[in-house]
């Protein structure tokens, strides 16, 4: 039972992270920045100057637990499941 809470939490979490991205990918869009160039910069360094202020698209991206998303990116790339 404590398993499919889990995993029902990582993928309630998995998807809010999903939203979130695809926010802030429109936002940087908005402002001619080249969105995946800036999202890989800030996973790599954590550097949030890589996002911009502007709509509170920084503020945003700082909800995301970094090291679960990069996590899912891999998982993800490597197509494998839970």
């Amino acid at each position: 039972m404590n398993q499919d809470k889990n995993h029902t939490l990582r993928e309630e979490s998995a998807a809010s992270s999903r939203e979130i991205l695809r926010e802030v990918h429109e936002l940087l869009s908005e402002k001619g920045y080249n969105p995946i160039g800036q999202i890989v910069g800030y996973l790599l360094s954590e550097d949030p100057t890589y996002i911009t202020n502007c709509n509170n698209a920084r503020a945003l991206i700082r909800k995301i637990d970094r090291d679960e998303l990069m996590q899912e990116l891999v998982k993800n790339f490597l197509q494998l499941e839970d």
